[in-house]
């Protein structure tokens, strides 16, 4: 089984990935822990899919299960369903040792974490992504936390799991839709740090959009290992780990102007990217052919490259109310060329506006 480890002291973990995963995934815990129970949250779209085998592997193991679905969508990733979720914790009887497993994609992920982070100031975590999204980016790290009306992920926390288990399989069952917003992260992760892997993706061509196993797997491990590494040298974001939010800037005010509801977070993150690359290439940090093979290669895979009308103002606002705002100003990641990147934390307003008009949004 092909396993990445994230090396992060006495917090340091393992991904697994491999197909039927799954089924295995109370085998995958580490040596030396000792759980009482297991407490799987997952929602209803993925629920009737692969609820009843993850409650199965941990009930072979002699565990004590329970389930807790939750409706689907990041409208869901708010405090109203953290507080339901506890309340659910605490009827399912877990203790100190019980362990959490979010089963399913981000916003499973990152609630679920959020709710083991915090109750009985943190429970054991095993992450186990269905979505490309939550495979390759965000089930690793340990962010976790819920949305405000004001902004994406205000409230949260780091915390780290036990263990993500990744089976490639999830994803035979995962809408076209959803398929295409995952790749949007894995496009990220080539701009960002490596060139060839950019390079290869363009190279797969419809492979890339159909996710065949060989594919997905291949594609799954290099995102994973690109993860591991900058997080198991930055864990809390203090440095290198800010280049992962190449394309969040911008990503985070379209959906939170958008009321969290027109885009996916792949498809507000493949728009945001196209922002900044236009940013670089207007502050003369990059030539044009990088913004141009970012757009070719998202919009190759089917995701929006133009905001579609969004208030450019309005998301102006909202890039001053992210947490990646310090004193005032947005910081942006930008693309000095693919798989080279800089934090920029003085982009002058102007160049932001016309960026965003350039990328479809309403001035």
């Amino acid at each position: 089984m092909p396993k990445v480890k994230v090396n992060l002291a006495e917090r340091s973990y393992t991904v697994h990935v491999e197909r039927g995963a799954l089924d295995r995934a109370a085998s995958l815990l580490p040596r030396g822990l000792k759980v009482t129970r297991a407490f799987i949250v997952s929602d209803e779209n993925v629920a009737p899919l692969y609820a009843k085998r993850a409650e199965a592997s941990f009930a072979a193991a002699g565990l004590p299960v329970s389930v807790a679905v939750m409706p689907a969508g990041e409208g869901e990733k708010n405090l109203a369903r953290l507080e339901w979720l506890y309340h659910e914790i605490v009827k399912a009887g877990l203790d100190r040792k019980s362990l959490v497993i979010a089963l399913g994609g981000g916003v499973v992920g990152d609630v679920a974490g959020f709710a083991a982070a915090t109750y009985m100031r943190g429970v054991p975590l095993m992450q186990v992504p269905t979505t490309i999204v939550a495979q390759v980016d965000s089930s690793i790290g340990g962010k976790t936390g819920v949305d405000l009306p004001e902004g994406k992920n205000l409230v949260g926390a780091f915390y780290q799991p036990v263990a993500v288990v990744t089976d490639p399989e999830t994803l035979s069952t995962l809408p076209a839709r959803e398929v295409r917003a995952g790749l949007a992260e894995v496009v990220k992760h080539g701009v960002i740090l490596d060139a060839a892997y950019f390079q290869r993706l363009e190279r797969l061509g419809e492979a890339l959009t159909r996710m065949d196993a060989s594919t997905a797997e291949e594609v799954i491990l290099r995102s994973v290992e690109i993860k591991a590494d900058v997080v198991s040298r930055d864990e809390r974001e203090a440095g290198l780990r800010a280049i992962l939010n190449f394309g969040h800037t911008a990503a985070h005010a379209l959906e939170t102007v958008t009321g969290y509801s027109k885009y996916l977070h792949g498809e507000a993150v493949a728009i945001g990217m196209v922002v900044a690359a236009r940013i670089a290439v207007a502050m003369r940090m990059a030539d044009g052919t990088v913004a141009s093979r970012i757009v070719a290669l998202l919009a190759h895979v089917g995701l929006p490259t133009d905001g579609a009308g969004a208030s450019a103002d309005a998301c102006m606002d909202a890039m001053m109310r992210d947490k990646k705002t310090l004193s005032g100003k947005a910081r942006f990641v930008l693309p000095r060329a693919i798989g080279a990147i800089e934090i920029v934390d003085s982009v002058p307003e102007g160049t932001v506006r016309r960026a965003l008009v350039a990328t479809g949004f309403a001035g």
